[in-house]
């Protein structure tokens, strides 16, 4: 009988109850021999052809079967009932050590039993071996658990067999299958980059008609780019996602821009800074990026690589070693662009360091130029919202022609005036504060002061 409604702890119980029949079964089959293998066929499976909730979900996507389901607890089972695998502990008394068919581990800190692929094949398929190679295929890259990034076994080290390595169930799968929360990974040493966001608007960046008009061409492939890739014949000419190029100097709007697309079209944004991203240790660079790439595959996810020049820059003759590791490092993180499915952003600060035969690979270059000087107007008489106002011997005019300066640069400027109007206890901007401001902002550019 089918249940209805159900949340993923109700599902996740009646799963629990199920392998706690098997595992009963497999220890009577094993020591006791008083069942046989046909018995865990027999098990009854939980129905939840009625329920919506994700887990629910999972199972009929791929339509699991038993073997699947068992894999998928037990690389729950650390994370929601750890005690239920504390009978595989038990060892054997002729050689007083545990059973090495039971598989698994003792982590550093957990006290419990962590479950390894040796554990599932043995549940599964006891001591047939013919079965236990039919099994191995559950573990492979092309079955969904890899493919859709779900689990997958997590080895110490290249020399142990392959079935030692610890089923480890992805921290999104696990937030899913739990408490229902969407995983939004942050920067740590296993993801380096981090999610940005913005309270910004549109109608906050001030840039000129050509940026504005590349924008739109991205913000036009988020909503319709899938749809050509999947629906129509022509999708079979172009490769997939979308791939794009920002170039200007900092502080130009090119960080805002990425942060504004992603908000506007309701998806995340992760910036990946290159330069530290880039190691100078053979195959780390490779392996940083490759962590940020096979967890956003099929997120939907928007990826500004921030500090291109550090990877992009000319490509160097190949005179030595380092020279043929860069530029296969490079070579890496263009193939994963291109295959990878969603929008990807380069961002760097200077476009003529940036080698010729890259841009080809791009869909779009958007050059970020510095504010003229009617848009140098716009930013100084729209930053301050109504909240504060200029002294009226202040010539707004005036200060747009007289400094060429980036949006950055000008609310830097204007968050220094604001904090010394609050200080005086007063919304008035002074020409001072102006001076004061300015001086500081080119020294920190590293401008001369007399300009």
């Amino acid at each position: 009988m089918s249940v209805t409604n159900l949340s993923n702890s109700e599902c996740l119980e009646l799963e629990l109850n199920w392998f706690q029949e098997l595992l009963l079964i497999r220890g009577k089959i094993t020591f006791e021999q008083t069942q046989e293998e046909s018995d865990l066929a027999r098990l009854t499976l939980p129905d939840f052809s009625g329920s919506d909730s994700n887990y629910a979900r999972l199972v009929k996507t791929h339509h699991m079967g038993m073997e699947e389901r068992l894999i998928l607890v037990l690389a729950l089972l650390p994370h929601v009932k750890p005690h239920l695998l504390d009978i595989l502990y038990i060892k054997n008394q002729t050689y007083d050590s545990p059973f090495t068919e039971f598989g698994g581990i003792k982590g550093e800190k957990h006290r419990g039993f962590l479950p390894t692929g040796e554990t599932a094949i043995f549940l599964l398929a006891g001591s047939d071996l013919h079965k236990r190679f039919s099994l191995l295929g559950l573990f492979g890259a092309s079955h969904f658990f890899a493919k859709e990034r779900i689990l997958s076994l997590e080895s110490s080290s290249k020399d142990e067999p392959f079935l030692s390595g610890i089923l480890k169930i992805s921290k999104e799968y696990l937030a899913l299958l739990t408490t229902g929360e969407v995983f939004q990974p942050d920067f740590d040493v296993d993801f380096p980059a981090k999610r940005i966001t913005t309270e910004q608007e549109w109608s906050d960046l001030i840039i000129g008609d050509e940026v504005i008009q590349g924008v739109k061409e991205i913000k036009n492939w988020l909503i319709q780019g899938h749809k050509l890739k999947r629906e129509f014949k022509f999708g079979r000419r172009i490769k997939p996602g979308f791939r794009a190029l920002f170039t200007g100097p900092p502080g130009t709007g090119k960080t805002l821009t990425a942060t504004l697309l992603g908000k506007s079209c309701q998806l995340d944004v992760y910036r990946i800074d290159l330069s530290l991203v880039v190691s100078k240790y053979i195959g780390e660079t490779e392996k940083n990026l490759s962590k940020v790439f096979d967890l956003a595959e099929n997120k939907n996810w928007i990826l500004f690589f921030d500090e291109a020049d550090a990877l992009f820059g000319k490509r160097s003759q190949t005179s030595d070693s380092h020279d043929r590791y860069a530029n296969q490092e490079v070579s890496y993180l263009l193939q994963r662009v291109e295959d990878f499915n969603g929008l990807v952003i380069l961002c760097s600060n200077y476009k003529n360091n940036i080698d010729e035969a890259f841009f080809r690979r791009f869909q779009l270059v958007i050059d970020f130029d510095i504010p003229n000087y009617y848009q140098r107007l716009t930013l100084w008489e729209s930053a301050l919202l109504g909240e504060f106002a200029y002294d009226p011997s202040i010539d707004l005019s005036d200060l747009a022609e007289q400094h060429e300066l980036t949006a950055a640069a000008i609310i830097n400027i204007l968050h220094f005036c604001l904090l010394k109007t609050l200080e005086r206890g007063d919304r008035t901007i002074l020409q001072e504060d102006l001076n004061l401001a300015i001086r500081l902002e080119r020294i920190k550019e590293g401008k001369s002061i007399l300009h």
